[in-house]
């Protein structure tokens, strides 16, 4: 009985959030929201991670490309996805908006993960082996103060 508990409690249910040009994995209590094909434009703006605003639950939140926050490109593309994130309170930030390039998807994820050693971009932790799947793990603790520290205003509309 007991190794059923602890069985339990080593494992958690995770979103794989496929980008351009890669796979995060995040455990499903980090996700406030996954928004569907809503119509939104993405803008070219300084920085160039940031792809524009969202009227969110009454909030303006800025939309971040993981991608070009980690040095690449963000595509924005017809399958494009938000899901916004649930910040984790050091920074002043209650939410995160990232975009994404399909639908996320469910997974399980246990205490044996299996660490895949590959290159990592600037706000990642580590890359793990989900399934087939190579997914990375962000550091949403900095990408919360890449944000903060950008001091992004929404504009007057």
């Amino acid at each position: 009985m007991l190794e059923h508990i602890a069985g339990q409690r080593s494992s958690l249910t995770g979103l794989l959030l496929p980008l351009g040009d890669r796979t995060l994995v995040l455990p499903n209590v980090a996700v406030a929201e996954l928004i569907g094909e809503r119509a939104f434009v993405c803008e070219l703006h300084e920085p160039a991670w940031h792809m524009g605003w969202i009227d969110w639950r009454q909030q303006c939140l800025p939309l971040i490309g993981f991608e070009a926050a980690c040095g690449g490109e963000t595509p924005c593309g017809e399958r494009a996805r938000i899901v916004v994130l649930n910040a984790l309170g050091d920074t002043g930030l209650r939410y995160l908006a990232l975009l994404l390039q399909g639908i996320p998807r469910s997974c399980k994820l246990d205490s044996q993960l299996n660490y895949v050693d590959v290159p990592l971009g600037a706000l990642e932790l580590a890359a793990v082996q989900v399934g087939e799947q190579v997914a990375r793990v962000p550091d949403l603790a900095a990408l919360e103060r890449l944000v903060r520290d950008a001091d992004l205003q929404p504009s007057a509309q």
